[in-house]
């Protein structure tokens, strides 16, 4: 049987945001308590294990990827898909699952059809709905490696404008395409540190305009975006560094942070997974017992191991429940056959 990377991709984010639901916004004794060991958590819901904001965003990705009939389209046709995804996600009545902020603020300023969609973006916000939602940019097999990038971080700037959310959802993006086409865990971080200094002064302004000015303090559309990969870069060394040490039984994002902004849910994400690259289970497990964002950290440690490991990395007793399973299927299947 074949690997199916993007249809364990998908099962895996949607999967870690189950298991991480019900402990986001708690700590680690907390959680202990109410759960029990945490290399033996359970997939909440009986019968359907529900997924956050996170699954919902990255499915109107999908939605949004599929609508480009095949192929991204231009720049701005592009953006205005994802703009309808996204309004169309925020009104929905499913959109009671903890939201973010900066989310629901900026898809009810994208309402305003005349409103240029740069004028939505917050700004200031480097938040990790930018990049919880992006894994299905890595998974597309027909997108070339500098319009994946575009379009990551295009999604993430319609709502997210800060910098480090643009770079960080470009580098979740890269991450789960590398491990989608075999790459090995041991050299990942290597290889993402090099991308990162690759693309480090590189400004899609095509795609983006001039969001850079919207900051207020960059002297150029290159200054701008430099400031995100040296964040990303600096959390990077963070992870590097905790994966030299790093004791399982101890609070992952005592290591490279609670995964509320972009780069440490990139991080912490990436570390729970390479923690257990064998054993994807854990991986979201651990994950899902953390003092920070449980939720999306444990989403994206789905993505990776799940690209890394194919469909079949996840009991099917768990896949059998997970909201939405049809629809990530689905995707997955279509975007594997290729």
């Amino acid at each position: 049987m074949t690997k199916r990377p993007a249809t364990g991709s998908l099962l895996g984010l949607a999967l870690g945001d189950a298991l991480g639901f019900p402990t986001e916004f708690n700590d680690v004794p907390s959680i202990l308590a109410t759960c029990g060991p945490w290399r033996e958590m359970e997939l909440p819901g009986h019968p359907v294990a529900y997924i956050t904001d996170d699954t919902q965003m990255a499915l109107a990705v999908s939605r949004g990827a599929a609508r480009a009939a095949g192929r991204l389209c231009g720049p701005e046709r592009y953006a205005h898909i994802m703009r309808q995804e996204f309004i169309a996600w925020n009104r929905s009545p499913d959109n009671n699952r903890a939201p973010g902020n900066t989310c629901i603020t900026a898809c009810r300023l994208l309402e305003d059809e005349q409103r240029d969609w740069r004028d939505a973006s917050q700004v200031q916000s480097k938040g990790c709905g930018a990049n919880m939602r992006v894994t299905p940019l890595g998974l597309l097999p027909h997108l070339t490696g500098e319009v994946r990038a575009a379009a990551a971080q295009t999604q993430a700037a319609l709502t997210h404008g800060h910098p480090t959310a643009l770079a960080a959802s470009d580098l979740t993006a890269y991450a789960v395409r590398l491990l989608a086409q075999g790459t090995e865990p041991t050299g990942l971080v290597g290889r993402l540190r090099s991308y990162a200094l690759d693309n480090r002064t590189r400004y899609w302004e095509k795609w983006l305009g001039d969001l850079w000015r919207r900051s207020g303090q960059d002297a150029s559309p290159e200054a701008f975006i430099a400031r995100g990969w040296d964040e990303c870069l600096a959390v990077l060394e963070r992870l590097e560094t905790a994966l030299r040490d790093v004791n399982p039984e101890t609070d992952p994002c005592l290591a490279t942070g609670a995964g509320w902004i972009a780069e440490e849910a990139l991080a912490t994400g990436l570390l729970c997974f390479l923690l257990f690259v064998d054993e994807p289970v854990l991986a979201l497990r651990r994950a899902a017992c953390t003092s920070g964002d449980s939720d999306s950290i444990a989403a994206l440690a789905g993505a990776f191991a799940g690209a890394h490991l194919g469909a079949d990395a996840w009991p099917e007793k768990w896949v059998e429940r997970i909201e939405h399973r049809d629809e990530l299927i689905a995707f997955g299947t279509k975007w594997d056959a290729r």
